[in-house]
């Protein structure tokens, strides 16, 4: 009886380590890769974003394009902090000192409503972008992490991404 339940729990073993290990790593390995073209994609993205001073429609829907050949889904979001041109007309505290940047934001909805009309969003020199891309979906590798670990919750995104920096030309 011993010899049998020790023959059990040796292919059980043996099972694991054959099968679920190798799975374990190589969705973490997926992982991996779809992190470095998450990364690889953003910094493109915000990179051309910066040096043509545009957003156009073409661009965005290559960058989810990109963001989608992960077989992931993501959340994007964007913040477009503009260099206001006058900042004392609107500034009503009267302790405004002057070369200071005053600068508003703009997000998500309001450049995708511009990119959705298929036309250009425009920046100029001075303006700062930010893109920020989280996953929104268990990859593998969290499923059986939850599973078998229980480490990884489920609002806990594995990939993401974030880059931005100054817009160096004024777009048009």
């Amino acid at each position: 009886m011993d010899d049998i339940l020790t023959s059990i729990i040796g292919i059980s073993l043996a099972a694991i380590l054959m099968f679920i290990f190798p799975l374990i790593t190589m969705s973490d390995r997926t992982d991996d890769i779809s992190q470095l073209t998450v990364r690889i994609a953003t910094t493109e993205f915000v990179d051309d974003i910066r040096q043509s001073g545009k957003i156009t429609p073409e661009k965005y829907s290559s960058f989810v394009g990109n963001l989608g050949s992960t077989g992931n889904t993501y959340n994007i979001e964007i913040e477009i902090r503009i260099l206001d041109e006058n900042p004392s007309r609107r500034e009503t505290n009267s302790n405004h000192t002057s070369g200071e940047n005053v600068y508003y934001s703009v997000y998500n909805s309001q450049v995708e409503e511009i990119l959705n009309n298929n036309k250009d969003y425009y920046l100029k020199e001075g303006d700062i972008v930010t893109v920020n891309v989280k996953n929104t979906n268990q990859t593998m590798s969290q499923q059986l992490k939850n599973f078998f670990y229980t480490v990884v919750g489920k609002d806990i995104y594995i990939i993401s991404a974030s880059h931005g920096g100054m817009i160096t030309a004024t777009g048009k």
